[in-house]
């Protein structure tokens, strides 16, 4: 079991930047490939970004691909995502998940509670 808690959504302006941050409790971190979905008002969840167990290894969504950057820090059980020239278009609920074997068309095995993004144009 793994407990995650996302912090650093809030309110932006077009261009701008925030760090999403998602501390994870529980059994080992690096136990799991870790992972950033979003769900915007009346549209379905959608991936963004996955990192593997110990960082080698990370995937965007094409939608963001040059603007977001995962991260992890084994250490400190802690995943970061980077976002830059944020966009009205990724104004979302931002979710954080854990996964211990990725599969294609497979959900993630946890999920945070969410920290809400908003870019304003």
């Amino acid at each position: 079991q793994v407990q995650l808690v996302e912090s650093g959504g809030g309110l932006v302006q077009a261009g701008g930047s925030l760090r999403l941050s998602c501390a994870a409790s529980g059994r080992t971190f690096s136990t799991y490939h870790m992972g950033w979905f979003r769900q915007a008002p009346g549209k379905e969840r959608e991936f963004v970004a996955r990192i593997s167990r110990f960082g080698a290894v990370t995937y965007v969504t094409d939608s963001v691909k040059g603007r977001f950057t995962i991260s992890r820090d084994n250490a400190k059980n802690t995943v970061y995502l980077q976002m830059n020239s944020l966009q009205p278009e990724d104004t979302a609920v931002y979710y954080c998940t854990a996964t211990i074997s990725p599969r294609d068309g497979a959900l993630p095995d946890y999920w945070g509670q969410g920290t809400q993004v908003t870019v304003s144009s």
